[in-house]
């Protein structure tokens, strides 16, 4: 699932490979020739198994020692042996030369960061400065990387410009354009892409068996291809929520108000926040796929009846850069509320009356 990319002219590129296979042999021959380069970005959409790239490599480079023993994995493959006590130390947390960096709980108000904070990669360095635990590599994993704040962003940027022996850093990014130039600069890159339909959908079909063939067309549709957003959307009635969204703007720029306030009503509740995530994340992909596919940038295919001709109503009355603007404004809309706490009925009340004004413009 590596996407065809620019060739950098470095020694640091971008792969221009295809297929998921394709990303693994491109570590293998780069570690083979022992030019390992000391970072690595692992970009692409949400749920196409960048992860589990991450993971592989890194068991794969613990495995091998100081100087390439070859335990595990032969050519072409990065397999380590699921009854190996490697594997199992890593998937239990409890290997020494391993470090994951993500998001954390704030301990003042007990939720989760919105930014991987300095003080992560701060530590990070120090566990680089120390000795291997167990005589070979160093390994960090940051998932989510563009989810580094400035001076988190700017702690990292030292540390690869002065990158310690014998330590490997796997930078996991959903938006590799949000991170520093010169971070990306400095990083071997892997740009994954995700799955074709029909391949994304038997994916799908295997790990969740129940649902009905016209569900996992919709899921991998309204995912873009990527079996484990189509997974997480499943499990959250993402698709069913896509449908209620599309049935209420429909009509655009006539709306049933009546409906949007017992919307509003609803994901207001105390217990429904994770549903008003899910509601402000579909509407803002909705307007995602509607200018992306009044662009032309891709070939839209409705994930619930009726969304194409919608969308080609929608493109045709109101210029493109008008979607643009208005998908802009919701995601601000929603980043400041999620800041100052505002009500949240009223972000959906904000976000409809936004997109009444727009469409009848």
């Amino acid at each position: 699932m590596v996407d065809q990319a620019e060739q950098a002219t470095g020694p640091i590129a971008t792969a221009t490979l295809t297929g998921h296979d394709a990303a693994e042999l491109a570590f293998l021959e780069t570690a083979a020739a022992q030019r390992m380069p000391h970072a690595w970005l692992l970009s692409g959409p949400r749920g196409i198994g960048k992860m589990t790239l991450a993971y592989r490599i890194a068991r794969y480079q613990l495995s091998q020692g100081m100087v390439g023993g070859n335990l595990f994995g032969g050519p072409g493959s990065l397999q380590i042996p699921a009854e190996s006590d490697l594997f199992g130390r890593i998937l239990a947390g409890g290997h020494g030369d391993l470090r994951v960096i993500e998001r954390t709980e704030n301990p003042k108000t007990k939720k989760l960061r919105g930014e991987i904070v300095v003080e992560q990669i701060r530590a990070l360095g120090q566990f680089f400065s120390m000795t291997a635990a167990e005589g070979g590599w160093r390994i960090a994993i940051i998932d989510g990387a563009e989810e580094m704040n400035p001076n988190a962003a700017n702690a990292l940027l030292k540390l690869l410009e002065e990158p310690p022996a014998h330590c490997l850093l796997l930078l996991v990014s959903h938006a590799p354009g949000r991170l520093l130039p010169t971070i990306r600069s400095r990083c071997r890159h892997l740009a994954l892409r995700p799955l074709e339909e029909a391949d994304a959908i038997a994916v799908l079909a295997r790990q969740l068996p129940d649902l009905e063939q016209d569900e996992c067309l919709g899921l991998v549709r309204l995912a873009e291809g990527s079996p484990g957003r189509a997974m997480a959307m499943a499990v959250e009635g993402g698709l069913q929520t896509y449908g209620e969204l599309i049935a209420m703007v429909r009509d655009l720029p006539n709306l049933d108000y009546a409906a949007v306030h017992t919307l509003g009503d609803r994901l207001a509740r105390a217990n429904n926040e994770a549903a008003y995530r899910v509601w402000v994340d579909l509407l803002r992909l909705w307007l995602s796929r509607l200018a992306r596919g009044g662009a032309g940038l891709d070939q839209m295919r409705d994930a619930v009846t009726g969304e194409v001709a919608l969308a080609s109503r929608l493109t045709m009355a109101v210029g493109l850069d008008r979607w643009v603007e208005l998908w802009e404004k919701i995601g601000g809309l929603a980043m400041r509320a999620e800041r100052v706490n505002l009500d949240r009925k009223q972000v959906v009340l904000s976000a409809f009356t936004a997109l009444q004004s727009t469409a009848r413009n």
